[in-house]
C-alpha cells in the first residue's frame, strides 16, 4: 500500500472506532479480516499510526475543531509529524489516496493553533481533568499524562507451578526477548510494547512458564494471598489472570487439598480460562453465578479468601486502550460506583468468619475505589480493614516493593497509577470478617 492509501485505511479505522463501543485493537482485527490486500506491514504501519492518533485524539480534535478520522488524520499530519502543508498536499492526491484537501482544511492548517485548555494538554476529558485535580493536586496532568502515553510495556508473570525466573528468562532469549526483572513482583518480566503481537506465539508461553499480566494485576494477586489448602473465590474472574496467579500461590495442581473457584455472570466469560489453566498446569473450577449472584449460595460463609475484580470504567488501563479516555461519562462513572457496591457486598457474603476479602478495579478514579470501599466498611460492620503493609509481607513481592507499598498505601488501600508505579492504574483494598 502507498503511503496515501495507508492513510486513507487509517481515516476507516478511526471512523470505525469513533462509531462503535468495541475496543480498538477489535476494530483493527475486524478491519484486516475483511482488507485481505493489507499486507502485515501494512496493517503494522496502520495500527501504529491509529494508536498514536487515539492517544493525541483530544489535543488533535481540538486543533482541528473536529473529530472525523480525516480531521484527525490531518491534525497528526501537522501537529505530530510536523509536516507542512505542500507535504500533506502530496499524501492526498493519487489512487486509493483520501480525497484531495478541501479550501477549509488547507485553512485549519495553515492557522497556527489555538492555545488550549489545561485537560487538552493533559489529554483527559475536562470533567476527568476536574477529578484529578481534587484527587492528585499539583500532580494532576502528570498523572493524567501518564494514563495516556507512552505506549504501555507488556508485562509478564512468571508461573511458579511450572519453574523459576531464571529458566522464563533463558526460554524467551532463545526467542530473541530480551526481558528484565519487574521491580515490584518478585515472578514479573517485562517486554518492549513492540512484543505485545509476538509473545503469545512463543515457547515460553505455549508451554505455560510466562502469562500476560501487569504487574498492578500481580501485586493485587500476591497481596489478596491465596494459600495453599484455602477455598479462594474469584469472584469477577472474566479472562482468569488473576486466578491463574492464585493458583500459582494455592500451588493449585491436580490431587491440592484446596478449592480455586472462578465465577462470572456468564459461561461466555469465562469461556478463555480451561485452556489457560491447562496451559499453565493449574486447577480451579469455573461457575456462572447470573446478574445477582444466587448461585453461590452454597458457599455462602466459607470462603478464606473472596476476591472482587469489579467491572469499572478501565481508566487505570488508557495506555492499553485510549479509546476509553474519551468514550466515559460521568453518569457512566456513577453508575458503575453503584453496581460495585452491589457486587462487593454480594460477594462479602461468601466470606467465612476470620476470612479476607479484597476489592479491586482497573480504576484510578475515587469515585469506584476509595468511595466503594468506605461504603462497605460504613454498612458491614463485621468486616475491618486489613492493612496493605500487613499483606505485603508475602514472599511473591520484591524487598523494594515492600518498602514502596508502605509509601504508597492509604492503610487498608492502594491506588497504583502509571505515574506513580511505572504499572497500569490498579486499586486494592483489603478486609477482614470479624464474625
Amino acid at each position: 500500500m502507498t503511503p496515501g492509501a495507508r492513510l486513507a485505511a487509517a481515516i476507516e479505522v478511526l471512523d470505525l472506532i469513533r462509531q462503535s463501543r468495541a475496543p480498538a485493537d477489535g476494530v483493527l482485527k475486524a478491519w484486516g479480516r475483511e482488507h485481505r490486500y493489507a499486507g502485515s506491514g501494512d496493517r503494522r504501519a496502520i495500527a501504529e499510526r491509529v494508536y498514536t492518533i487515539l492517544r493525541a485524539r483530544i489535543r488533535l480534535s481540538h486543533r482541528m475543531g473536529d473529530d472525523t478520522g480525516r480531521a484527525l488524520i490531518l491534525g497528526a499530519l501537522a501537529g505530530l509529524d510536523r509536516l507542512d502543508l505542500g507535504e500533506i498536499d502530496a499524501l492526498f492526491i493519487g489512487g486509493h489516496c483520501p480525497e484531495p484537501l478541501s479550501d477549509a482544511e488547507r485553512a485549519a492548517l495553515s492557522t497556527p493553533p489555538s492555545p488550549a485548555p489545561d485537560w487538552v494538554q493533559a489529554g483527559v476529558p475536562e470533567f476527568i481533568a476536574l477529578t484529578f485535580q481534587r484527587q492528585f493536586g499539583a500532580s494532576w496532568a502528570d498523572e493524567a499524562r501518564a494514563l495516556i502515553e507512552p505506549r504501555a510495556p507488556v508485562d509478564l508473570r512468571v508461573n511458579g507451578l511450572c519453574g523459576g525466573v531464571d529458566g522464563a528468562l533463558r526460554m524467551l532469549a532463545l526467542d530473541k526477548f530480551e526481558a528484565e526483572r519487574t521491580p515490584w513482583s518478585a515472578f514479573g518480566l517485562r517486554l518492549p510494547p513492540t512484543a505485545a503481537s509476538d509473545v503469545q506465539t512463543r515457547k515460553a508461553y505455549t508451554t505455560g512458564w510466562v502469562e500476560v499480566q501487569d504487574e498492578a494485576s500481580q501485586i493485587a494477586a500476591f497481596l489478596a494471598d491465596a494459600r495453599p489448602g484455602e477455598t479462594v473465590i474469584d469472584y469477577c474472574a472474566g479472562a482468569g489472570g488473576k486466578t491463574l496467579a492464585f493458583a500459582q500461590t494455592m500451588r493449585a495442581k491436580r490431587g491440592h487439598s484446596g478449592r480455586l473457584i472462578a465465577c462470572d455472570v456468564t459461561q461466555a466469560r469465562l469461556s478463555a480460562l480451561p485452556e489457560r489453566l491447562a496451559r499453565a498446569g493449574g486447577v480451579a473450577e469455573t461457575r456462572a453465578i447470573g446478574q445477582q449472584g444466587r448461585r453461590m449460595d452454597d458457599l455462602a460463609g466459607k470462603a478464606d479468601l473472596v476476591f472482587v475484580d469489579a467491572p469499572c470504567s478501565g481508566s487505570g488501563v488508557w495506555r492499553r486502550h485510549p479509546e476509553g479516555a474519551w468514550r466515559l461519562e460521568p453518569c457512566s462513572v456513577a453508575r458503575l460506583a453503584t453496581l460495585q457496591g452491589e457486587i462487593l457486598s454480594r460477594a462479602a457474603r461468601l466470606v467465612r468468619p476470620g476470612g479476607r476479602l479484597a476489592y479491586a478495579t482497573c480504576s484510578v478514579l475515587d469515585a469506584e475505589n476509595s468511595a466503594v470501599a468506605d461504603a462497605f466498611l460504613a454498612a458491614h460492620p463485621n468486616f475491618a480493614p486489613v492493612p496493605i503493609t500487613y499483606a505485603a509481607a508475602t514472599p511473591n513481592l520484591t524487598d523494594a516493593a515492600r518498602v514502596k507499598l508502605g509509601e504508597l498505601a492509604d492503610g487498608h488501600r492502594l491506588q497504583l497509577t502509571p505515574h506513580r508505579s511505572g504499572t497500569d492504574g490498579f486499586f486494592l483494598a483489603l478486609f477482614t470478617r470479624l464474625n
